[in-house]
Parts: structure tokens; sequence; C-alpha cells
């Protein structure tokens, strides 16, 4: 079945290219409304596909959107040959996130400043291995058509895992682009009931016009996973020796928890932001230029974003005494709960540089959101139950004041805060900038950035009925503070980031196990939301320098952070990534190869664990609570690159069997053992 969707995508691909003729041959500038095409010189650099332009114009240019406004945020195109082989990887490119062992399966971000603020439908929040948020999202421009196919492989039919992702994109002319992406990722799992299968399908399209810009994305999302509450005993990985006949066993052969369990989420998105622009056209300095520039000076802004999800959490087969409560029995199999909302945004934004006085651009918006969710409830009795409906209407406004353009000086003054609803009160005030300058032939950036946000915790954090989970909770608003600075310089191959944050009314998913009366070791299992008044401080510092001696390379990222309160905030001391390789070029320099191997780790502490029943990380029972971590994973790879095509070979977790195993990347879960992995990537251009 894999073979034969891989074979119609492609042929889908290949005559979708044959149905456009583009003739876009005049080079397009750049402009505040957003980024338009590089040319042939600027996109054939060294790990970039090189195509013969006499025949096939190439000009390609990929970039990001600010979700509320739609401003744009250059990135690079994505051809790089280097790390391709840790794309594969749940935990990361750099192995910085704790999951469940399986691609694809929920995660949380060990290095505390990149975990992401808890959306108002949580359940599709650990799967952001697979999910791409909208200011993610990469729209582009393109002078002939584009299209990637990307497969990535390991293991075997029966226990193994496979991912295909195909993108492509079309002009119809030089401003008007559309395309589509495909993601499909599929693990079977090597241990018991851990299958993983996640569908992600999106359309979008832009338009980049003097007067008028649009972005529009749709995307539909299936995730399903098999859940099966870890495995009983660690002892079948930490001291194998001590169970009988364990050179026989095999992960399938491990018994875990949970059977006949799972978890889906089925949503969709409609995304759209527009502008249009006043402003006035100015002859060009360059007499060779066709066209004359127009200088926007005021624009009329409209977002829509419309969520629709669902979540079910469905148990077949749930063990006796697993959990604290079960509020309606055996006959109720799936809890279900929806959740939708629909934001609009107007805004008037004065350009950067509308006048010599201003040379920021200032805008102002009011926003309307409307939130609503069903889930189950009573009438007071367990036979009563209806679907409950709540509604939030939230009013907001705020503004921002930026400045994009130059190369030395560029920062963003952003804030909001909402006046209606279950937010009022809440703010958000954010700022950056960074300071770029040329000091003993490097070019050095300083970069600072700082928030302080009331946050009121997310509707599921207030209210959640379940069959095993049930809570109504009247939670105070948190409030966050952080300061952070960071130096780069580009030459020496150094980025030094330093940071700290104070938290007060940090909320968070709690354990609430109790002590099961039929084992003198066993606890059910419960979860409930609690929060910490006292002050919450994590400090953090990451340093990245890459080394390079001929065809020696090592790049090295080491963090550090520490959080005051590690019963509430648990968080290791240090995070490691190392990449030791070998870089040269074979058959007359046009291919590129990588050669090493590189290693994750971390120091040991008491990792949040995993909740089948609502599908997130909470923590650990403080009456069994383990550590995890202490134990390098070490992949080997090759990584090629030659022409259009990347391709990488792995033999994944090498280190097995170094020293006491405690390959646990969640309380309870282990990763895989040693197996071989596969990728491919090709890019067309026709």
């Amino acid at each position: 079945m894999r073979k034969i969707i891989a074979i119609l995508l492609l042929l889908i691909v290949t005559n979708f290219q044959g149905l456009f003729a583009q003739n876009i041959n005049q080079l397009y500038q750049d402009t505040p409304d957003g980024p338009r095409y590089i040319n042939n010189e600027d996109y054939n650099r060294e790990d970039s596909t090189e195509v013969d332009s006499k025949t096939v114009p190439i000009g390609l240019r990929m970039w990001n959107i600010e979700p509320l406004l739609g401003n744009t945020h250059e990135v690079e195109v994505d051809t790089l040959m280097h790390q391709f082989q840790n794309l594969q990887f749940t935990d990361g490119l750099n192995g910085e996130y704790n999951y469940l062992g399986n691609i694809g399966s929920p995660r949380l971000s060990r290095i505390f400043f990149h975990r992401k603020e808890a959306s108002q439908f949580i359940f599709t929040d650990p799967y952001d291995y697979f999910i791409v948020p909208i200011g993610e999202f990469r729209f582009l421009n393109t002078k002939s058509p584009f299209a990637n196919l990307t497969y990535l492989s390991a293991g075997s039919q029966q226990d193994g895992e496979d991912r295909f992702k195909a993108y492509f994109g079309v002009n119809a002319n030089r401003r008007l682009n559309f395309g589509f992406s495909f993601d499909y990722v599929y693990g079977r799992g090597m241990y018991n009931n851990q299958s993983t299968s996640l569908f992600n399908g999106t359309f979008f399209s832009s338009y980049l016009g003097d007067k008028y810009n649009m972005h529009f994305l749709f995307s539909k999302n299936h995730m399903k996973m098999s859940e099966n509450g870890g495995i009983t005993d660690d002892t079948y990985i930490t001291n194998p020796e001590d169970i009988p006949n364990s050179s026989s066993y095999t992960p399938s052969d491990i018994p875990t928890n949970l059977e006949r369990t799972w978890n889906r989420n089925d949503n969709f998105h409609v995304y759209l932001t527009h502008r249009y622009n006043l402003g006035f056209y100015e002859a060009p300095e360059d007499t060779a230029q066709k066209y004359d520039n127009f200088i926007p000076v005021t624009s009329f802004i409209h977002t829509l974003q419309y969520s629709n999800n669902e979540r079910q959490y469905i148990a077949y087969d749930t063990p006796e005494n697993y959990y604290v409560n079960d509020f309606f029995g055996n006959e109720y199999q799936r809890d279900i709960t929806n959740h939708y909302s629909m934001k609009n945004t107007f805004g008037i934004a004065l350009r950067e540089g509308f006048n010599k006085w201003a040379k920021a651009g200032l805008t102002g918006f009011i926003s309307h959101e409307i939130r609503r969710y069903t889930m189950v409830d009573t009438l007071g009795t367990a036979a009563e139950r209806y679907n409950r409906k709540y509604s939030e209407n939230i009013v907001s406004v705020g503004g921002e004041l930026l400045k994009q353009q130059g190369k030395t000086l560029h920062y963003r003054i952003f804030g909001e805060t909402a006046l209606t609803g279950e937010e009022a009160g809440t703010f958000n005030v954010t700022g950056n900038a960074d300071l770029n300058f040329t000091l003993f032939k490097d070019t050095i950036q300083l970069a600072a950035s700082a928030y302080t946000k009331r946050i009121n915790p997310t509707f599921y954090y207030r209210h959640y009925h379940s069959r095993h989970l049930w809570w109504d909770n009247n939670l105070s608003k948190e409030l966050r503070t952080r300061i952070q600075g960071e130096f780069t310089a580009k030459r020496a191959d150094i980025n030094l980031t330093v940071g700290v944050e104070n938290l007060t009314n940090y909320t968070y998913l709690d354990n609430a196990a109790v002590s099961n009366t039929e084992s003198t070791t066993g606890y059910l299992h419960n979860v409930k939301v609690s929060q910490c008044s006292d002050n919450i401080q994590v400090l953090s510092a990451t340093l990245k320098k890459d080394f390079a001696f001929g065809i020696f390379h090592l790049d090295n990222e080491i963090t550090y952070q520490k959080s005051s309160n590690q019963d509430v905030l648990p968080l290791p001391d240090l995070s490691l990534y190392h990449n030791l390789y070998l870089k040269f070029k074979l058959a007359k320099k046009v291919l590129s190869v990588e050669l090493g191997a590189d290693v994750r780790y971390f120091t040991k502490y008491y990792a949040p664990d995993y909740s089948p029943a609502i599908g997130q990380f909470y923590l650990q029972n403080p009456e069994n609570r383990i550590e995890i971590g202490g134990y390098p994973i070490v992949n080997a790879y090759v990584n090629l690159h030659l022409k259009h095509t990347r391709i990488y070979v792995m033999m994944y977790h090498v280190s097995e069997g170094l020293g006491k195993s405690n390959y646990f990347l969640a309380p309870h879960y282990p990763i895989n053992p040693m197996w071989f992995k596969f990728g491919l990537s090709w890019n067309f251009f026709n």
C-alpha cells in the first residue's frame, strides 16, 4: 500500500509540473511585503540543487509568516545535507526531546526555553514533531515548478517505521504561487501496542503584488496512536540478566501495561492573511530594471484563523484497578472532546520608512476570537450523561513597533491585552532586537529578547471530564517574565545564549496516584492540575561551537539549565550533543560525503511521566519515581549529497550494551535497540 501511494503521488507531481508553463524571467526585487525569488547565482551554492538554468530557469525563495499580522521572515531553502540523517528522529535534530520510543509519538523538550506555551487544544501539543505550526510553514516563490519527495525508513515490515513527505509548488505568474504538501508517518513499533499512524495534507497559496498580498493555508491532520502504558518492568532493560531466559527475549516479548487502547486526534485548519497597501511608485535607480518600485506607506490587514479539533481516547481493554476512578464503567469506551475556534484580526500598519522621521513601522490591531468546547457531563448520576458545551468570547487589542530593513539594527516590540471573556486581564509584552557589525573580520550579532506575560491557564487545565479523569478548577493566572541574550560570531562558529525566567502560579499536570490496596507495590493512576504559588526561576545557557580541521569536523552543543524547584519543574542540569565526522567530495567532486557518528546525552533527573488517559506528560508519582538519563545514545552514519539528491544510511543506537543499559527517554518507555535506518530526499525542477 505504501509503494502504491508513493507511485501515485510521484505521478501526480510530475504531471502537475507539465500543466503549468511559467514565464517568470524577470528577477523580482525584495519588498517589505515579502520575499521574491533568488537569482541563479545565489541559489546554486555548494549545498543547493544544481540545474542547467539555460533550459530550466532556476530561482527559489522560501519564507515563514508571523500568524497574527502576516509579516514575513525569509528562511533558507531546505536543500542542505548537513544533519539530514537526523530528520527522522522524534527526539529532534540534536536529541533534546523526551518521547515514548516510537516515531511520531508524543514528546516534550528537556530544554525549558524551547517549550511552547500550551495551546487551547492541548492534545495535539505533544505531536509537534509532525504538526507544522502556521508560523513555521514554508511558503515559496519559484521560477520553475519545484517538488521535493522524501522517504525515511527503518526496521522491518513487522516492527519498522516509515515516513513519506511530498512538497510541490508552482507559480502561475511572478506574483501568484500555490502548492500542496503531504506527510505520512507510520511506526509499527518494536514494543507491543505502540504503533503510530499520522497523516497530513496541506494546500497553500500566496500572492505578492504591489498593492495586495495574500497567504492562504488549508491543513488536515489525522493522528492515531496505540497506547501501551509503558513496559511492566524496567528490569527487562536495566538488568535483563535478572529475567529468566532473557537472552531469547525480543522487544515484542516484553509485556506492557495496556492493550487495545488508542489516542486519536482529527483536526483541520483554515488560515488566511491578506493586506491592501497604499503607497506610490518610484522610478528605479537601475535603468535596466523594467518595473518601477512600489513604496508602501499604509497597509490594511485582515487575518482569519479557523480550527476544528476532535480528540478520542479509545479503551476496549483497561485492566481492573489501573485507574483511581472509573466514572462510567466498561460500557463507556470512548472519551470524546471537541474544540473549534475562529479568530479574526483587523489591523492598520504605518509601514517602515513611510517618512524620513519614522524609521520603524507601527501597527495597531483588534482581534475577536470565539472558542467552543464539548465534553461529557452528567445530570447527577453516571447514567445521565450528556454532551456539555462551553463557549468563550475574547476581544483583544494590541500594537507592534517593527524594524526589519537594513543590515545593522533590527527590533520588534509587541503588546497585546484581552478586554473581555475568560482572558480579560491577560497581557503579553514581548521585545527583541539584534545588532550586527564586523569585528576582526568576523560578522558579529548581539541579540536580546524579553517578555512579560499574564496568562490564563488553557481551557483543559480548567475543565476536563472523562471516564477516568475529572476536574473543574478555579485557577489563578500565571505570570511569566523572561530575559535572554545571544552572541553569535559567524566566522568563529560560536553561538552563546543565556537567559533567565521567573514563573508565578506555574500551572502543571500533577500526579494524583494512590496506593493499590490489592497490591503491595502497585499504584492506581490519576492526574490532577496543580499550581505553584511560589516563584520558580529557571536559568539556562546554551553554547554551540563547531570546529573544522581540513576534512575533520566536530559540532558541539551544550545546554546547562537549573530549576529552582525540581519537584514541580524537573529539568536535567546538562544536555549535550556532539557530532564528529569527515566531510569530503568524491567522483570528480560532485558527490559530497559526511561520514561520522554523533552522541546525545543528558544528566539524570526525574523526568515527567506520560499519561495515556489524557495524552500528556505529567509529574511522576513521588512515591516510586525513577531517574532517567546518564546514558549516551550514539549513532553512526554516512550522509551523501549528489546534485538533486540527499541520501543517508545509519546504524542507530550503536551504544546499546555499553555499560549499564538505561535507554529510556520517558519513564518506563525504552527507546528502540540498535537497528538500521536510511533516508532519501529528491528535489525536482522542471
